[in-house]
């Protein structure tokens, strides 16, 4: 008999124990910022299969690269400008000191990664780069309880038709581990069924996480996804969690096999006109069993986890004025 699983307390990234996460936003740019960090360091990957990806420190995640820990991951609206919500996240963790130790100085590792969101509602035309204070902020609201929809990171996210948002989700497995996702979904495709309600990511809900809707029974032709009319307002991002003690290498494998959840979850993805990115982070709390069977389960997990966050960041989203697209909600109606 198969086990069926279930998320984790919160259904959040931060089911992973030691993560936290926080939001921030501006609601006159429409725009926002979302940290992950821990009070202890933790291994971390990337991999990127999106053919326009904007990101800061990705180099160093490569598995040949000495340092293999980082203070914590970023993800950002606001195009190449966004890239500094890492720098404010950066000043509070030298103030903490804490970081990588480099001789008596202590350098903070704070890999980051970028969405499009500037040609969304908001006022764009701003005087002094915002995103810093953004990091700073959302580093001083990071905790185990967070929102979801049209926050942080997903405050200014659209997919074709549709707004996006910051979605999360996790799952506990029979081996004990537990692994989680947590996304900005910003992608040039869509998360729904042609003009339906369901979600391309229905197979994997768990409950009605997202609605419990089912999937669709009339499907658009493959062949001719439905994309938004400009090219250029997209990509999303998003990192994979898990309390299992697993090396770098191995961290980017978890990213990489993350992003069939992306692949479920929005059509088309990894397009030339998306930056779609996947972080992983490893906790390392609780050891690997077999090494073959274990690292197969956590990416599949890791990709089904994506794939529910997708959906969920959409459905959480909410309207607000001047909107380029609905809410799922407003489209719709309430769940």
């Amino acid at each position: 008999m198969t086990t069926r699983l279930a998320p984790g307390p919160r259904n959040l990234i931060t089911d992973v124990p030691g993560l936290l996460v926080g939001n921030a936003a501006d609601r006159t740019i429409r725009t926002g910022t979302t940290v992950l960090t821990s009070e202890a360091r933790f291994t971390a990957g990337v991999h990127v299969m999106g053919g326009a990806p904007g990101t800061r420190e990705t180099d160093l995640l490569a598995p040949d690269k000495t340092v293999e820990q980082v203070d914590a991951l970023v993800l950002s609206g606001g195009s190449a400008f966004g890239l500094d919500a890492a720098s404010g996240v950066m000043d509070r963790l030298r103030a903490a000191g804490r970081g990588y130790h480099a001789g008596p100085h202590v350098v903070p590792i704070v890999p980051a990664a970028i969405l499009f969101d500037l040609a969304g509602a908001g006022d764009k035309n701003w005087t002094e780069n915002p995103y810093a204070a953004l990091g700073r902020a959302a580093f001083d609201a990071a905790g185990e309880d967070f929102a979801l929809g049209t926050e942080g990171a997903g405050t200014g996210a659209n997919t074709a038709g549709l707004k996006g948002g910051l979605g999360s989700a996790s799952v506990v497995l029979p081996s004990g581990h537990t692994v989680a996702a947590l996304v900005a979904v910003n992608a040039l495709g869509t998360a729904t069924v042609g003009d339906a309600r369901n979600f391309w990511a229905a197979p994997f809900e768990l409950g009605d996480e997202f609605g419990g809707f089912g999937a669709a029974t009339d499907w658009p032709d493959p062949h001719w996804p439905i994309t938004k009319a400009n090219a250029r307002r997209n990509t999303t991002i998003g990192i994979v969690a898990t309390d299992a003690e697993l090396t770098q290498a191995q961290c980017t494998r978890l990213a990489t096999a993350a992003h069939d959840g992306f692949a479920r979850a929005l059509v088309p993805a990894h397009t030339p006109h998306d930056g779609d990115l996947i972080f992983a982070a490893a906790t390392g709390t609780r050891p690997i069993d077999d090494p073959r069977a274990d690292p197969l389960i956590l990416g599949h997990a890791a990709a089904t986890c994506m794939a529910r966050a997708i959906a969920r960041g959409v459905f959480h989203a909410r309207s607000e004025p001047g909107d380029v697209f609905p809410a799922w909600s407003a489209r719709f109606g309430a769940a």
